[in-house]
């Protein structure tokens, strides 16, 4: 059974996020250009964008757990599709880590570019270029960043197998001396009009395989309320664990027992926004 459509709905949200994002876009590029200096209000500013963004669009994000507050952390989620960057985009003042090809995408490649995205090359013979550069905005700039380590995006019902080579970066001291705070996380899409969203409907929020964005994005907006689950797992360092392997296998399993848990409802929440 398909959940009701609306084209009158889908419409509407689609050019509320169009004029709503040509409206953010000039002061965020004059804030941009402030340097390091301005990044505690680049990061609050597209924090307060993605949350705007969230409520046009539909979605009610609930909360479990405690993001961390150490700056940087390095954020590792499950990956449905595109939905999930407004998503972590609303709730956390961190930047992501995508693959080189997002950044031509039309659209969504911008929205990327003017969020400060960090690109990376996911061949196995890059990798090294990937902790350099992840390095860099982590060592420089203190951000913090948020990957999706399954390398690609699924039907939402399970977590794919984590690739190891990008938590290279996790082997590096922080500032203080310390590793870096990696914190699992858990993304849910759960309850459409507060309806369970069980595996038929699960594909009009997840994107993979050969779905085509821009149909795929008209279904979604057409939709109801949709309530999100984010679940924050606790902080692990790399020397808790030994080795990058078993941070990586660590990472995944948290993240997937989270989204079993959330999807067959059984996870304690609290409003986000």
């Amino acid at each position: 059974m398909k959940p009701y459509h609306s084209t009158v709905t889908a419409a509407f949200r689609l050019a509320a996020f169009l004029i709503w994002t040509l409206a953010v876009i000039p002061l965020y590029v004059v804030i941009l250009l402030g340097g390091r200096a301005s990044l505690p209000l680049v990061r609050r500013y597209a924090r307060f964008y993605w949350q705007v963004t969230a409520r046009l669009v539909g979605f009610t994000v609930k909360i479990k757990g405690t993001p961390s507050g150490e700056r940087p952390t390095l954020f590792v989620c499950n990956h449905a599709s595109y939905l999930d960057i407004i998503v972590l985009g609303s709730v956390l003042p961190a930047v992501f880590i995508a693959k080189k090809e997002v950044s031509q995408w039309p659209g969504i490649g911008l929205l990327a570019k003017l969020g400060r995205t960090t690109f990376v090359d996911r061949r196995p013979r890059k990798s090294l270029d990937q902790r350099d550069e992840m390095l860099n905005r982590i060592g420089k700039d203190q951000e913090s960043m948020i990957l999706f380590p399954e390398g690609t995006s699924n039907d939402g019902n399970r977590v794919l197998p984590f690739k190891s080579a990008l938590f290279s970066v996790a082997e590096t001291p922080v500032a203080d001396g310390r590793p870096l705070a990696v914190q699992p996380v858990t993304v849910a899409y759960t309850r459409l009009d507060n309806l369970p969203i069980g595996m038929v409907w699960r594909p009009f929020y997840a994107w993979y395989g050969d779905m085509e964005l821009a149909p795929h994005l008209w279904e979604f907006l057409g939709l109801g309320r949709t309530q999100v689950e984010v679940e924050f797992h606790p902080v692990v360092r790399l020397d808790e664990f030994g080795s990058r392997k078993a941070l990586t296998d660590h990472c995944h399993d948290v993240v997937a027992k989270g989204l079993i848990k959330a999807n067959a409802g059984q996870a304690p929440l609290r409003a986000s926004h």
